[in-house]
C-alpha cells in the first residue's frame, strides 16, 4: 500500500467534520466505489449519493421510442448494447428485434459508419447517447460520412452535456465527485467557476487510490468550512481539457433544450446537428412525427437520478426490477446505480 492511500484511508478513519453528502456524478464511481469497497471505509457521516452520469440513464424513455419507429420503419438500428434492453413506453428494442426489425450493436459511432457502407442498401441509423466524453466520436462519424458522400447513414441525437446539470444539481449534496473522463475534454474552468456559486467538488479517478484520494481530499476541504474544488485527477484532466476535441463538437453540433430522465427539460444542456449537417439527422432525414414517451409510473429511476433516494428505497427494486427484467434504465446500464446496488449489495455490501 502506498504511502497516499495509507494517508488517505487515516483521514477517511479520523474524520469528524460535518455530515457530509457526495455525489458520485458519474455512474463508473458509483460501481468502482462498490467494487473496491471504498464505501466501507467512509466514516458513518459521509453519504456517498447518486447522480445522473449515467447516459443510459439520464437518456429519456420518448427517444427509446423514437428508435423503435425508426427500426420499425425499415431503418437498421445500431446501438451500444446497454440501450438494446432499455424500457420503451411498451417495449424495448430487443424485443422489436425480435419481431423482425434490425437491430445491430456497435462498439462506436465509427463501426455504425463502417457498417452502413458495407450496407448501401440500408438506411443505418445510430443511437448517439452520452456526455462529452463519446460526443467527439459521433461528430468525426459524421464529418466522415460528409466527406466521403455516404447518403445511407444518420443519428438519432440525445447526447447531453453537464455544465447546465450542474446548475440544475445545485443543493442536492455538499460535494459533487466530478466525472474525470468529460472534464478530461472540457477542463476545468466549469468545475473553478461553480466554487464561485458555493459549488464544491473534486474530480476523481478511477482507480483505488484516484477515489481514495478524492476521498480524503473532499472530507478535508469540507472541513474548512468554504466552496472548494480540486483536480485529484491531474494525469488525465488538464485545465484547458482536450481543444481539438470541443472544436469537433462545435463544427458539427451546437447546445439545445434538452430532457433528462428524472430532471426534466434542462435549457442547453443537449446537442444537436447543426443545419450543415442536417441530412445526418435521423429525425428530419426520416421525416420522424414528435414522439412523446410515458415511463412506468412505479419505477423511482428518476428520485435515484436525483440523489433524493437509494435504489433500495424503490419500491420495485430486487423485486419487479431487476438485472434479468429491468423496469428501469437504471437497472440495465452497466453505469446505472440501480444495477451496481443490486450486483454489490447497496447498503448492506
Amino acid at each position: 500500500m502506498s504511502d497516499a492511500t495509507t494517508t488517505a484511508r487515516q483521514i477517511l478513519a479520523t474524520y469528524d467534520g460535518p455530515r457530509l453528502r457526495i455525489m458520485e456524478v458519474c455512474g463508473t464511481h458509483t460501481h468502482e466505489n462498490f467494487r473496491l469497497g471504498i464505501r466501507k471505509l467512509l466514516p458513518p457521516q459521509v453519504d456517498l449519493i447518486s447522480g445522473p452520469g449515467c447516459p443510459v440513464c439520464v437518456t429519456p424513455v420518448g427517444f427509446i421510442d423514437e428508435a423503435i419507429w425508426l427500426a420499425e420503419h425499415g431503418v437498421t438500428i445500431t446501438t451500444f448494447g446497454d440501450l438494446v434492453r432499455v424500457p420503451g413506453t411498451s417495449k424495448n428494442l430487443a424485443a422489436a428485434r425480435a419481431d423482425g426489425a434490425r437491430v445491430q450493436v456497435v462498439y462506436s459511432p465509427l463501426d455504425a459508419l463502417e457498417y452502413a457502407k458495407e450496407h448501401a442498401d440500408e438506411q443505418v441509423c445510430f443511437l448517439s447517447v452520452g456526455f462529452e466524453t463519446t460526443v467527439p466520436a459521433a461528430c468525426l462519424a459524421v464529418s466522415q460520412a460528409h466527406a466521403e458522400g455516404v447518403g445511407n447513414f444518420s443519428l438519432l441525437v440525445a447526447n447531453k452535456t453537464m455544465p447546465n446539470a450542474y446548475a440544475a444539481l445545485k443543493g442536492s449534496a455538499d460535494v459533487f465527485l466530478y466525472p474525470g473522463h468529460v472534464h478530461a475534454i472540457t477542463g476545468t474552468q466549469l468545475c473553478e467557476d461553480l466554487v464561485e456559486q458555493g459549488v464544491s467538488g473534486v474530480l476523481a479517478g478511477f482507480t483505488a487510490k484516484e477515489l481514495l484520494t478524492a476521498m480524503a481530499v473532499a472530507l478535508s476541504k469540507a472541513k474548512e468550512g468554504k466552496p472548494f474544488f480540486v483536480n485529484a485527477y491531474p494525469r488525465v484532466v488538464k485545465s484547458e481539457g482536450t481543444p481539438a476535441a470541443v472544436a469537433l463538437i462545435e463544427q458539427v453540433m451546437e447546445p439545445c433544450d434538452t430532457e433528462w430522465r428524472g430532471l426534466g427539460v434542462i435549457p442547453q444542456s443537449g446537442l444537436r446537428l447543426r443545419d450543415e449537417y442536417a441530412a445526418y439527422d435521423a429525425r428530419k432525414k426520416h421525416d420522424m412525427p414528435v414522439i412523446e414517451g410515458h415511463a412506468n409510473p412505479a419505477c423511482r429511476c428518476g428520485n435515484v437520478l436525483r440523489g433524493e433516494i437509494t435504489p433500495e428505497q424503490c419500491p420495485l427494486f430486487g423485486k419487479v426490477c431487476t438485472p434479468l427484467h429491468p423496469v428501469g434504465a437504471c437497472m440495465v446500464s452497466g453505469e446505472g446505480a440501480c444495477s451496481a446496488f443490486y450486483q454489490y449489495g447497496g447498503n448492506l455490501s
